[in-house]
């Protein structure tokens, strides 16, 4: 079969490896329908270590079941499945805490010996606990939204959950990525009165807008800062996203939120570290969030998109094959694309 490897910086290619089989009796055999190019996965992108082997890499992926070991009980082949971007066994103490990412058994795609999810097929650990099916046999026009929930719109979800969003609520979104976008339509979707959007690029603003950004400031740093708390009537707001994860972006996110709020922050780090105060001790600011436990999410965000009533799929602003995944990682580098959907 095919997959993606990636062999040092800027160095991606799609290569003939071998077809994944059964390896523990939990195990169960995907064949992919649809994955993507992830923003994080630009990091290892810049600056992963050359290698003559490489290895495998993607973590978002939805598939069809070909087969499952004889420990797999509910999950059965012919199944369309949504894969979260780790593995869980979904029954220890963690999981059962809604902490998957921190499952004792589990790990991350391409990692731990298994498979990445840009590829043909992936061998799944703990099937049961990992994969979540889907019901019927969904228009292929929702298999874009319905691939969101393997990471980017639960990621987005879980920073305004983090920051208890509520009815009311006026939010401000630090990011204007697919992750940013993605907490704007969960931040509207929780009853959110109000949510400021802050970002440059007017494509992306646009889409922010269609999920529910009230304002958009394309300022940054202390300008963005004095440019919300002017929309606040100088308070600021009850919660800040922060979707970047850099050490700007952080500090932004703490300079816009009003006394006694909320910063959910689920930007991967890209600094060494912000002061434990930065500015939020005297002000009672709470700062919360980390890695997104998608698989805790999924079954209440799936009957919103299967109903139609979100569309978390626009965040894919182009399409290809697999023949094209390295043009594709260099168009998500270059910013040409927002996020690259890939239809194998």
């Amino acid at each position: 079969m095919r997959a993606t490897l990636i062999h040092g910086p800027g160095d991606i290619r799609v290569s003939e490896v071998p077809d994944p089989k059964l390896r523990d009796a939990t195990d169960a055999i995907v064949r992919v329908v649809r994955s993507c190019i992830c923003g994080s996965d630009l990091w290892p992108y810049q600056s992963a270590e050359k290698s003559d082997v490489g290895s495998r890499i993607g973590h978002e992926f939805l598939g069809v079941v070909e087969e499952v070991g004889s420990g797999v009980e509910t999950t059965k082949k012919g199944d369309l499945v949504v894969a979260p971007f780790v593995w869980a066994d979904n029954t220890c103490d963690f999981c059962r805490q809604g902490l998957q990412t921190s499952c004792r058994h589990g790990g991350g795609w391409g990692s731990d010996e298994t498979d990445g999810g840009q590829g043909e097929y992936v061998r799944v650990p703990f099937a049961d606990g990992t994969l979540v099916g889907l019901p019927g046999e969904p228009d292929d026009k929702l298999l874009a939204s319905l691939l969101t929930l393997s990471d980017v719109f639960p990621t987005g979800h879980h920073a305004a959950v983090s920051a208890g969003v509520s009815k009311g609520d006026t939010v401000a979104v630090v990011g204007d990525g697919a992750v940013g976008l993605s907490a704007v339509l969960a931040a509207t979707r929780l009853g959110a009165e109000r949510v400021i959007l802050l970002g440059r690029h007017t494509d992306r603003t646009d889409l922010g807008r269609e999920f529910g950004a009230t304002d958009v400031v394309a300022e940054r740093g202390d300008e963005a800062i004095e440019k919300v708390r002017e929309l606040t009537g100088g308070d600021g707001v009850h919660a800040a996203l922060e979707c970047v994860g850099y050490e700007q972006a952080v500090h932004t996110a703490i300079g816009v939120t009003r006394d006694g709020g909320t910063v959910g922050r689920v930007g991967v780090s890209q600094y060494e570290s912000v002061p434990l105060d930065a500015g939020t001790f005297m002000r009672n600011i709470k700062m919360a969030g980390g890695v997104a436990p998608a698989r805790n999410y999924i079954e209440d965000l799936l009957p919103d998109v299967l109903e139609g009533k979100i569309q978390p799929g626009k965040v894919f602003d182009r399409t290809i094959g697999m023949d094209e995944i390295p043009d594709g990682y260099r168009a998500m580098m270059d910013r040409e694309a927002l996020k690259v959907l890939i239809a194998p």
